[in-house]
């Protein structure tokens, strides 16, 4: 058994009422147009402000890691040359050369292996009822100036790093 479909006997023709009614949709959805536009220029400098401070505290997350990484480079070329004290500063200085206004300093000494009784350049010897051992210590610094100057932040802070190991007897 086989169905057949038929087309209707009438086409519909659309009242002028409901053309009425359509155009009047249509006309309240144009102003519409342009609503995600406007909300963008609204929200974007909030946006950019963020995107600023966000770029600004990597900067001086970045900038503090290389200055504690330089004065820890300092000190494992201490460990190895205790009295270069200038190759001390120049290993640090070379670790971070991309931080401007680096500052480096560079001293060794001799101390008690429990770490009391430290004696700069080894000028004398410590009593120790322990172990006698050499030391370098490399103290790093910096000035960071923020790209762009932030309420309650300080126009610059000083960034800081020091690493002291023991080196060989």
């Amino acid at each position: 058994m086989s169905m057949r479909f038929s087309p209707p006997a009438q086409p519909e023709v659309m009242s002028r009422s409901r053309w009425r009614v359509l155009l009047r949709l249509s006309a309240m959805a144009l102003p519409e147009r342009g609503g995600s536009l406007l909300e963008l220029a609204l929200v974007l400098p909030f946006l950019s402000l963020l995107l600023i401070g966000v770029i600004d505290f990597g900067r001086a997350y970045y900038f503090r890691i290389e200055v504690v990484g330089a004065a820890h480079t300092g000190a494992l070329y201490g460990t190895q040359n205790p009295t270069d004290t200038t190759g001390m500063q120049n290993a640090a200085l070379g670790d971070a050369s991309d931080v401007p206004g680096v500052t480096v300093t560079a001293t060794y000494g001799c101390e008690c292996s429990d770490g009391s009784h430290a004696v700069a350049m080894c000028a004398t010897q410590p009593s120790c009822g322990v172990n006698l051992v050499n030391y370098v210590q490399v103290t790093t610094s910096a000035t960071y100036t923020p790209l762009f100057r932030w309420p309650g932040i300080p126009a610059s802070f000083p960034l800081q790093g020091q690493a002291r190991l023991r080196a060989g007897q």
